[in-house]
């Protein structure tokens, strides 16, 4: 048996790895016939397929259809339904507005309220929003049905909210903290959410204060399959956030659960995140988290949930969520060092360890972070220069980007083959000291500036365990120590593909860098493998392997279709006319718009409109003449009151408009109000490319700014106003986009746009 170990425990720790994935979500089984007390996947598909048939952002037809068809589901299991509308621009200077839909289920209690909660908009102007969030529309509607159909009163009220313009500025749960009654009554939100359009769902905390409470009844709350840890926590705290529940958290002081998959990034907000991209296990898992928190919270104490002081926390197969006070952390941590101190003293007076071998131990260990680091950080500024076409991809992950995470994974683990096979003679207990430091000074860094991760101990210990072992034993099992490795296979194998994934490739580093981490606490084992330089050589044969299949993957098809944009822009000023698109990497259908002829834009030409990574046009190009009216801009006020200037000003759209982008000189603007909604002191501060305001427009509604300005201070606006009907209007023949394109995503695309410029 002992002849086969090597292979054996191989094997066990690819299943372990598999199992690590695996075991994180459910599967998904056709369950359309469960009973009407029971969640249905399916029946939660199907509430998907009808609200993902359009596009349906703010201001577009396929809105109004998905909020009737939302209106008439709540209708169908008893509920009264009210919709709430207003203008409201956000913290991100984003106007529109929107149209949230409410019901309420009375519980018999006076306490706090339970609010369930997702946004019913997709993404300006194509997406299909099948995940992001038909999704979590579905399992809120699918989940209360399956509440109300077990016909018992809850102690809390419950409160559904499927909130509006989310995607252009959280502007549907603005709307609803800050204007509507019901929002004081809130104690717990749990939002449904998606940035892509498969894998697990992960579990965020929203709170202002500690999570320790939340964590609590959590896991009182028993879900099946959490999937939830505090570094991720850690980390964005430290982020802009950017969900409904940011709203709920910074201006109503309510706590909150974020639940999001985050897989196939590159889905998120295209025309492809359609019903059939839709990973239905995703979905599943939704609703494995709904039902059991939907239950426990509906009858919890909801005035009880704030705390002062975290949890750390992970989620470990078959287990559930582990979780620790950040008070035990440092109490913790020293534990495991004097332990560490005492190996060393038993080491060195046992023969094991001396000082010369533990010397040479840093070499192996140092040499396999810098050329894995290197690689990583370099790895996609290199794949950028060779596939030009991936930085259309502005998610950042690419189609092949599971195997490129694979490839260089495998090449990650065949350096630290090779590096520890150059050093086998120098004896696995020498060679375990540095690592086993390098772990500890991680843990101790973290545990002092990122205490979320401070769980990272938890390998450590087991890794301790096999260290001791090899101090006492000749000839320990290689299935023991292989077992003591599941602790870091278990934790680490899902975060080294999650920050790749949910970061964007530029993040590869961290992928390789954890590689190499985990790789050293599971050095007790692979260092009895005899044969290391082979397994190093298989690591580098499957890199090759992998980005050879990288490389032939690397085109688009209809399946994997190229992100592409074109935009038309008229300066009705100068009656000049451009083709203009964010594309670095043109495609035929872009081309023959920005052909030959295509010029870099200088930075003068355009302004910066507003975008989720404020991305700029690329390549512009002579355009035709079109007869396309700007908007009428009327000076309704312009008065002095002593130091100050206020002047009214109506923009009033000739033609039908999706969005109006205001932007202002260099001036000193005292306050601002558009649609008689107040611009907030901070954002006039810190606006960024001297935007005023943004205005998704619905209902064709007209602009009305309110300015208070120095009274010597010339006022002047640009005005680029768009419709998003290029492929549609009369006056163009753009062709329909090949099967193998999309329009990309986060940009104003497939837009007539009109540039003029007003002085007051």
């Amino acid at each position: 048996m002992k002849k086969l170990a090597t292979p054996l425990t191989f094997l066990l720790v690819l299943f372990a790895i598999f199992w690590s994935f695996k075991s994180s979500m459910p599967a998904y089984h056709a369950d359309g016939d469960l009973p009407k007390t029971s969640f249905s996947t399916d029946r939660a598909l199907a509430h998907v397929k009808e609200i993902s048939k359009k596009p349906h952002a703010v201001g577009f037809p396929g809105h109004k259809q998905v909020r009737d068809y939302i209106v008439g589901e709540l209708e169908k299991m008893g509920l009264k339904t009210t919709l709430q509308m207003g203008y409201t621009a956000g913290d991100w200077g984003n106007l529109s507005k929107p149209t949230n839909i409410l019901a309420r289920i009375k519980g018999s209690g006076s306490g706090k309220a339970l609010l369930l909660l997702a946004h019913y908009d997709s993404n300006p102007h194509s997406s299909l929003g099948a995940s992001d969030d038909g999704s979590g529309v579905a399992t809120i509607l699918e989940g209360v049905r399956t509440f109300l159909s077990k016909k018992r009163i809850p102690k809390n009220d419950i409160i559904v909210l499927i909130s509006d313009a989310e995607e252009l500025g959280l502007n549907g749960a603005d709307l609803f903290v800050n204007d509507h009654p019901w929002a004081k009554s809130v104690g717990l939100a749990l939002n449904f959410e998606a940035r892509g359009s498969g894998g697990p769902s992960y579990m965020l905390i929203e709170t202002n204060g500690g999570n320790a409470h939340l964590i609590r009844d959590f896991t009182a709350a028993d879900p099946q399959y959490p999937v939830a840890n505090s570094l991720v926590y850690s980390i964005y705290k430290m982020l802009p956030n950017d969900t409904d529940l940011t709203v709920f958290r910074k201006d109503g002081d309510i706590e909150g659960f974020n639940f999001a998959f985050i897989d196939d990034h590159f889905d998120y907000h295209t025309a492809r995140d359609n019903y059939d991209r839709l990973d239905r296990s995703s979905l599943a898992h939704q609703g494995s988290y709904l039902m059991p928190l939907l239950n426990y919270f509906s009858d919890a104490d909801l005035e009880n949930l704030k705390s002062t002081a975290d949890d750390a926390y992970f989620n470990f197969p078959y287990y559930g969520l582990v979780s620790y006070p950040f008070a035990w952390i440092w109490t913790m941590f020293g534990l495991v060092v004097v332990v560490f101190i005492i190996l060393l003293i038993i080491g060195f007076r046992n023969g094991q360890l001396n000082l010369n071998g533990i010397a040479k131990g840093f070499v192996p260990m140092f040499l396999a972070l810098a050329i894995n680091g290197a690689v990583g950080y370099y790895s996609w500024p290199v794949l950028n220069k060779m596939y030009p076409q991936y930085t259309d991809i502005l998610q950042g992950f690419t189609y092949n980007g599971y195997t490129y995470i694979l490839a260089f994974v495998l090449f990650s683990i065949g350096i630290c083959f090779w590096t520890y096979h150059r050093f086998r003679k120098t004896g696995l207990t020498n060679l375990l000291v540095a690592p086993l430091l390098f772990w500890l000074v991680l843990c101790g860094g973290v545990s002092a500036y990122l205490p979320g991760a401070s769980f990272f101990l938890v390998p450590v210990v087991t890794a301790l365990i096999s260290f001791m072992i090899l101090i006492k034993q000749k000839s320990p099992s290689p299935y023991l120590l292989m077992f003591l490795t599941l602790p870091a296979l278990l934790i680490y194998a899902p975060l080294i593909k999650m920050f790749p994934v949910g970061l964007g490739l530029k993040m590869m580093v961290s992928a390789t860098i954890l590689t190499t981490l985990t790789f050293f606490l599971m050095l007790p084992l692979f260092g009895f493998y005899k044969h290391k330089n082979r397994f190093a050589m298989l690591g580098m044969v499957l890199f090759v392997g992998f980005m050879v299949s990288a490389h032939l993957d690397s085109g688009f098809s209809k399946e994997n279709a190229k992100p592409s944009s074109l935009l038309y822009v008229l300066n009705i000023d100068n009656q000049e006319a451009h083709w203009v698109t964010y594309d670095h990497y043109l495609n035929d259908w872009t081309a023959q718009y920005l052909g030959a002829d295509k010029q870099v834009p200088q930075k003068e030409d355009f302004r910066t409109l507003s975008s989720k990574y404020a991305t700029h046009f690329s390549y512009t190009a002579n355009a035709p003449l079109k007869d396309i009216p700007g908007s009428k801009v009327e000076k309704l006020l312009d008065t002095l009151i002593n130091e100050e200037r206020i002047l009214k000003i109506k923009i009033t759209p000739r033609r039908s408009l999706n969005r109006l982008d205001v932007f202002v000189n260099d001036i000193d603007i005292k306050s601002a109000s558009v649609n008689d909604i107040s611009l907030t002191k901070d954002y006039l501060e810190n606006r960024k490319n001297h935007k005023l305001i943004t205005h998704y427009i619905s209902d064709n509604d007209p602009t009305s700014l309110l300015l208070i300005v120095p009274k010597d201070s010339p006022l002047t606006l640009d005005l680029y106003e768009a419709s998003n009907d290029l492929l549609k209007n009369s006056l163009f023949s753009v062709p329909e986009r090949p099967i193998n394109s999309i329009p990309m995503p986060f940009v104003l695309n497939d837009a007539i746009v009109t540039t003029q410029t007003v002085t007051f």
